[in-house]
């Protein structure tokens, strides 16, 4: 049996996180040509993550297409008040978003977000209706003193105490290892699987038994990105730099 079999058997999410990239007129475009190169497909959803200022065209634009969802890239967790910068879930809502981000590395390594930020950010998603797209994974240097396991369970923590059993219904999970995001180095389907396997044990620890969905992020492309959704631990893959182009997301998410 081929890979691209095995994956057509399944419900995959491919989520494309465009970072500080495509501006809203770019971004009207890109998905006006996405749309062209693509049609709706079972067992497969599209996500896309675009810049809070980009948010209300991708969702204007795609909002024709039950098969996608349009996310935001940051929250805060409170509703409303003085926090300068920050973007809200109900402003982000009335823009369009049915998803947010939490915990992504670059949030974590680059802003200093904490473990019980992101479990306050994805326990107010869920209040509010959106979905959650929480984000684990270790750095170089705990990978190599051989601390992923430990740095997975402490990250896993706050947001398990944050949330009662009946809401992880309702969560979704990546893994994303620090250090293969834009490095163009990629964990193995072995070494993702076994870090899944390792999400999934924990959360059944907690007693959560419905099967999360968990993503895989890090240097994803068109190469690599079939012998990774082959692995049955594997729901779909996180990507950045591979989906910022619309050709080339519509060849990547249209492979399986």
């Amino acid at each position: 049996m081929t890979e691209r079999s095995v994956i057509m058997d399944r419900s995959i999410i491919y989520a494309a996180n465009w970072k500080m990239n495509h501006g809203p007129t770019e971004a009207r475009r890109y998905a006006e040509r996405f749309l062209s190169l693509t049609s709706p497909a079972n067992g497969r959803s599209l996500w896309f993550f675009p810049p809070s200022v980009s948010l209300s065209a991708v969702c204007e634009t795609t909002r024709g297409r039950s098969d996608i969802r349009v996310g935001v890239q940051n929250v805060h967790w409170e509703a409303k008040g003085a926090f300068t910068g920050e973007v809200s879930i109900p402003l982000a809502m009335e823009a369009g978003a049915r998803a947010v981000l939490a915990g992504h590395s670059e949030r974590r390594q680059l802003f200093g977000e904490t473990d019980e930020y992101v479990a306050r950010k994805t326990k107010a998603a869920l209040n509010l209706g959106v979905t959650p797209l929480v984000c684990v994974g270790e750095t170089l240097a705990e990978r190599d003193g051989g601390r992923t396991e430990s740095v997975i369970v402490r990250q896993l923590a706050p947001v398990i105490d944050a949330l009662d059993i009946n809401q992880w219904d309702r969560v979704v999970m990546a893994y994303e290892p620090v250090w293969a995001i834009g490095t163009g180095k990629n964990a193995t389907p072995d070494d993702a699987a076994q870090i899944h396997e390792l999400i999934r044990l924990e959360l059944g620890r907690h007693g959560v038994t419905n099967r999360v969905p968990i993503l895989y992020g890090g240097s994803v492309n068109s190469s690599n990105v079939l012998s990774l959704l082959a692995r049955p631990q594997i729901d779909g893959v996180l990507v950045g730099g591979a989906s910022l182009d619309p050709e080339g997301w519509a060849e990547l998410v249209g492979m399986s």
